[in-house]
């Protein structure tokens, strides 16, 4: 296995890390304010040199929901941060950034238009 595959591995598998703990702080998080219960943690990206983390979020209400929620959700920031410090051995701890995920939007689109020519197909 070649240095630069291993090295995408283990940035995988921090990112998939920082996931699961998000996941878990953001239901605590969740259940105190009960403004983000419609806020859903769908994926948790991290920048190349480890010192970012892109945390997306999906609102059902779309980006609109989303933006109302976000000023909320910005001040958990940094106790969220200390929490994961603690959480997950290491030297540093990544600086969260909060994003909408246009992801889902677009895969429901593209389910939509496949269930659509699948109906036509039928027919």
């Amino acid at each position: 296995m070649t240095n630069s595959r291993v090295s995408e591995i283990k940035h995988a598998q921090k990112e998939s890390n920082l996931f699961h703990k998000i996941a878990q702080l953001f239901l605590q998080i969740q259940q105190d304010e009960p403004e983000l219960r419609d806020l859903f943690l769908s994926r948790v990206t991290l920048s190349p040199d480890k010192g970012n983390c892109t945390v997306f979020f999906y609102a059902a209400g779309g980006i609109k929901e989303y933006e109302a929620k976000r000023p909320t959700l910005v001040l958990y920031k940094s106790s969220l941060r200390k929490s994961l410090a603690q959480l997950i051995p290491g030297r540093y701890t990544p600086s969260l950034r909060f994003s909408y995920d246009t992801h889902i939007e677009k895969q429901r689109r593209v389910d939509a238009l496949l269930d659509s020519l699948k109906k036509e197909g039928t027919e």
